[in-house]
């Protein structure tokens, strides 16, 4: 059901060497208006990635005032960087990268993609294959576009993904509403493990923001009705 990192990467990547000069690397991020670009080996495979704030610091570190060349590492980043002296002389994209290079896989879902850029601090993701070599990249954007879908379109997935082929619930059963990406599901399951299974899955789904939980086990419904007292009756 989830949508998976290859189908919103950028397979067009713009790249760099470890040899190519820091003019090029501005160069490349100013002709392609991008913030980043990933710098790959002659294998193609992935060895850093350098970022505007890697070139950023990089003139900071080269200021006369000692208090520009202060700065912190974002606290939730595990990438190493290069200490301030070495940034200062930096002249190739080898100098300036970030590593290791924080990869993922096309066949990834975008919620694990999404976490692993949280996890790290980055804004983008260079996509390798089984060798590691780069086929694509995904940036925030990418990732976020899964939440432009449409409510008719989420609805229509939980109804056909979730409720139908994965809990094989009755046609008309359970009823699902969605607006701006908050789904409610509303009705009967026949056993009470569906409930949280439902909502489990209804989350999974591409574009879903939240689930109100509407939904009452039949049995435990009918076992309420038998145990109350008829109307009338005394209830001693």
């Amino acid at each position: 059901m989830a949508r998976i990192v290859g189908e919103v990467m950028t397979s067009d990547v713009v790249e760099a060497h470890p040899e190519t000069s820091f003019k090029d690397v501005v160069r490349l991020l100013d002709r392609h208006r991008i913030s980043g670009l990933p710098v790959v080996d002659d294998d193609d495979k992935v060895v850093g990635v350098v970022s505007q704030t890697d070139l950023v610091r990089r003139q900071a570190a080269r200021s006369p005032d000692d208090r520009a060349r202060r700065s912190r590492r974002h606290p939730s980043s595990r990438l190493r960087r290069p200490r301030s002296g070495a940034v200062a002389r930096a002249v190739t994209a080898r100098d300036l990268m970030s590593t290791p290079a924080i990869t993922v896989h096309p066949e990834q879902r975008i919620a694990d993609a999404a976490r692993v850029m949280e996890r790290h601090g980055v804004e983008r993701l260079p996509v390798v294959d089984e060798e590691d070599r780069l086929i694509g990249i995904a940036t925030r954007r990418d990732l976020l576009r899964v939440f432009l879908r449409t409510d008719e379109e989420i609805g229509r997935e939980v109804r056909e993904e979730v409720l139908d082929l994965a809990l094989g619930l009755p046609a008309g059963s359970v009823t699902v509403s969605v607006r701006d990406g908050m789904v409610t599901l509303a009705g009967a399951v026949p056993h009470h493990g569906d409930i949280p299974t439902a909502i489990r899955l209804t989350y999974r789904v591409d574009g879903v923001v939240g689930v109100v939980n509407g939904l009452a086990c039949r049995a435990d419904a009918a076992r309420r009705v038998e145990g109350a007292p008829s109307s009338g009756a005394p209830s001693g």
